[in-house]
């Protein structure tokens, strides 16, 4: 018998804290999803101008491959840091690695933005811009686990869905922060003035947000949940061995929900901006304020959708936003090849499916893990899914274009990805109002 599987114990977590608690502990939580998505939405808006100064004048091509080339990178290392501070989190706790994490992501971040460019430094440009992304990929490894968790096990049951939703409302605010100074940069400046120096500004931006993250997170007290393990010493020693012993099918489910996030939250969120300027020849500044819009959008409709699992449960809303997807998603991109105004229909339509599986995947995953191994099980699950299927949009889609002449790629790929999701969520019982703590996370399994 698996954790998730077995009767619960009795709530020997206290999630009755007073509402200012409620509030530091969300905005825990989102501060760092948020400096870390800022940082990539920069990185993948500004990809051309990266390549022309981190990258040998030539082919812009081969430069723009080169520079989401360096994004695929930094995804691929994420899966060992999600193998060190997943298990670290359950060993040690939430609020230690979510503290480690962001100092890490934003130390990194500001050295990028102070970074010398190829014509100043040669090779060794590109070189430690890799190195830097690395450094990133590999905190960011554990961010999402962190968390995801902290803000499960600190949540109302009767308002999880709600509480964890928020989550990705902090990843598409630092969306909507990137994109729109995007849109202020590319508005207000040169493309010699953004080359010289502009493309700077976010990065070094994102710096002292990650020391406000900082801060609120070593000020604020670990999980509910988490010191009822430490209350009663049943801390894992080995998680991981834990996890695969007991949990494999719930990371299996896990992993299929978030191959489901994870196309459509890169093909929509960050490929769409390369994809109207280079492909459906929209001009930059058009392109940077649909996205801003389906940003915006969301941070209304991911907390809604959350707040819905609530009342209606979490595979309603999954497998709805799944079939959706699968549907509607090459039609589209037929309709965004129409004009502008296709595009932005076609933007906001994958916009909207997008923020219902947004604001349910992340709690339905987190439910069905035990307290013991629920960091491991979501770092471990998201990671390798963002190395395998996030980060490789941008550069895949590049790619499959080149090779087939057809601009329609996106949608079949997405199709994809709403298959791999649905089956993981047809499998998957409805947690929704369960308590996170079982009687398993009580007793000793590592034995």
């Amino acid at each position: 018998m698996t954790a998730s599987d077995a009767s619960p114990a009795p709530d020997l977590a206290d999630q009755s804290a007073d509402p200012a608690t409620l509030r530091r502990s969300v905005a825990a939580g989102a501060v760092g999803v948020f400096v870390h998505w800022f940082d990539w939405a920069a990185y993948a808006y500004l990809a051309g101008t990266i390549a022309s100064v981190f990258f040998p004048a030539g082919n812009s091509t081969a430069g723009l491959l080169a520079v989401f080339g360096v994004f695929a990178v930094s995804f691929g290392i994420r899966p060992i840091g999600a193998l060190i501070f997943g298990p670290l989190g359950d060993k040690i706790g939430r609020k230690r690695t979510l503290s480690v994490v962001i100092f890490v992501m934003s130390g990194a971040t500001l050295v990028i933005g102070l970074l010398p460019g190829y014509s100043t430094i040669g090779i060794a440009a590109p070189i430690l811009l890799v190195l830097l992304r690395l450094l990133q990929g590999l905190a960011a490894g554990g961010e999402f686990g962190s968390a995801a968790s902290f803000l499960a096990e600190y949540a109302p049951r009767r308002r999880r869905g709600f509480g964890v939703s928020w989550l990705e409302v902090g990843s598409l605010l630092g969306f909507l922060a990137g994109s729109f100074v995007f849109l202020l940069l590319s508005i207000g400046l040169t493309d010699a003035q953004l080359a010289s120096w502009g493309w700077r500004v976010p990065f070094l931006i994102a710096a002292p947000l990650g020391i406000i993250g900082f801060v609120i997170r070593s000020k604020i007290e670990d999980t509910p949940e988490y010191r009822a393990l430490e209350a009663t010493d049943n801390v894992p020693r080995s998680p991981v061995r834990e996890l695969f012993r007991h949990n494999k099918k719930q990371l299996l489910q896990a992993a299929g929900l978030m191959t489901m996030m994870h196309v459509p939250f890169y093909a929509v969120l960050t490929y769409l901006v390369t994809y109207e300027t280079d492909y459906l020849g929209h001009s930059s500044g058009s392109a940077a304020a649909l996205s801003t819009v389906i940003s915006l959008v969301g941070l209304f409709l991911v907390p809604f959708f959350g707040r819905l699992s609530d009342r209606v449960g979490r595979r309603p809303i999954l497998i709805g936003a799944g079939v959706a997807l699968f549907v509607l998603a090459t039609p589209a991109y037929l309709l965004m090849r129409t004009g502008l105004v296709g595009t932005w229909i076609g933007g906001l339509a994958l916009g909207a499916i997008l923020a219902a599986i947004l604001g349910t995947y992340a709690v339905w995953s987190a439910e069905i893990f035990p307290t013991r191994t629920r960091q491991s099980g979501l770092s471990i699950a998201y990671n390798i899914t963002a190395a395998l299927f996030a980060g490789t949009v941008p550069y895949l889609m590049t790619v499959l274009i080149s090779a087939t002449g057809s601009t329609l790629v996106p949608g079949p790929y997405l199709m994809v990805a709403a298959a791999v999701g649905l089956v993981a969520a047809f499998s998957m019982r409805e947690t929704v109002g369960t308590p996170l703590l079982h009687k398993e996370d009580l007793e000793n399994t590592e034995a």
